[in-house]
């Protein structure tokens, strides 16, 4: 595992060519952006398929009525992008856990690793995150996703290594995460 809050991060991360790369952490950590900035493989992102389903369905609509569509189109997409290959981005919300199991199992049955990178950051700059995007979750949502990114710091911090099924783990604070220009899949 390495822990690179509070210290100089790389300009690059970069990884086997056909593995896959999970980033989790808080809403408002900066997955997304990290993810769009930093990205040279495919990206799946659930929040890609909710726009896709805002885009289409009347505004008045609540996100809570189409989460259960937007879910299951999303783990679909992630399932077609796993059995296509090559190097994949995975953005993780980090509430589901199984779902890390699953790509650590799917990747080693393929022969390719799992790899975690996991955006440490304080709730509030989660928080102040969130109010840039105008984007907020609410504080039911967000308290399961403190209490699930928190057993995940646990288990890296008293582990020492990555956590069960993945071949690496880093763990970045915000500066760290805006220091990084690339995540790279290399031979």
């Amino acid at each position: 595992m390495h822990d690179l809050r509070d210290r100089p991060a790389p300009l690059a991360l970069r990884y086997p060519p056909a593995d896959l790369l999970v980033v989790s952490g808080l809403p408002g950590s900066g997955k997304s952006t990290l993810l769009r900035r930093c990205a040279r493989a495919r990206v799946i992102d659930s929040q890609h398929v909710r726009e896709q389903y805002q885009a289409r369905l009347p505004a008045r609509l609540p996100y809570a009525l189409y989460r259960p569509l937007v879910r299951l189109s999303h783990y679909l997409r992630l399932r077609r992008a796993l059995r296509a290959g090559g190097p994949l981005l995975v953005h993780d919300c980090g509430t589901l856990p199984w779902v890390r199991g699953w790509l650590a199992r799917t990747a080693a049955r393929q022969g390719r690793a799992l790899h975690l990178v996991l955006l440490d950051v304080s709730p509030a700059e989660a928080a102040e995150g969130q109010a840039a995007r105008g984007r907020r979750v609410s504080a039911y949502a967000f308290g399961r996703h403190r209490r699930a990114t928190g057993r995940l710091r646990e288990r890296l911090a008293g582990a020492g290594g990555p956590p069960a099924g993945c071949a690496s783990a880093v763990v970045l604070d915000r500066a760290g995460a805006l220091d990084l220009q690339d995540i790279e899949f290399t031979g």
